[in-house]
């Protein structure tokens, strides 16, 4: 088995906290709120729904999964719903609340544990699921990231 480094939760923690502030300062630094789900040819997603989309996910497989939150994905809204600005920050508000919980009631050997779901059609353990939970949301951020400063105000 992986031996993880001490702490990972409380490292993770961080790590989400962090992301998910930058995220939340992108989409307050859209000056028109219409902006954030325009998409243009070569621009699947708006940044509106890839924020949705980061917010369910993670509402689902932290809270939902392991944090009893009765939390219920709607992934077909994620990548086509439309909300305010303001519900779109409540609901990456809420996902980090559902993250912090989640991994505040962790002990070290919780990581090492299978993760309940096999999303990829194989067993995983928690660590290496919230790795990639990590890295999905970095993903999702470069591109919010860019779609910002790529789509001018209307």
């Amino acid at each position: 088995m992986t031996k993880y480094i001490p702490m990972l939760s409380q490292h993770l923690s961080n790590l989400f906290s962090r992301d998910l502030t930058t995220i939340k300062e992108e989409i307050i630094a859209y000056t028109n709120e219409d902006a954030l789900w325009i998409t243009r040819e070569g621009i699947n997603n708006s940044a509106g729904n890839l924020a949705l989309h980061i917010a369910g996910n993670l509402q689902h497989f932290f809270g939902a999964t392991l944090g009893n939150t009765n939390y219920v994905r709607d992934r077909n809204f994620e990548f086509s719903g439309k909300v305010t600005r303001q519900e779109l920050l409540d609901d990456l508000e809420a996902a980090e609340q559902s993250i912090l919980d989640t991994l505040d009631g962790m002990s070290d050997e919780d990581f090492e544990k299978e993760y309940p779901l096999q999303p990829f059609g194989k067993p995983v353990t928690t660590g290496w699921f919230f790795l990639h939970l990590y890295s999905h949301l970095s993903y999702h951020l470069g591109q919010i990231n860019y779609h910002r400063r790529l789509i001018k105000p209307i």
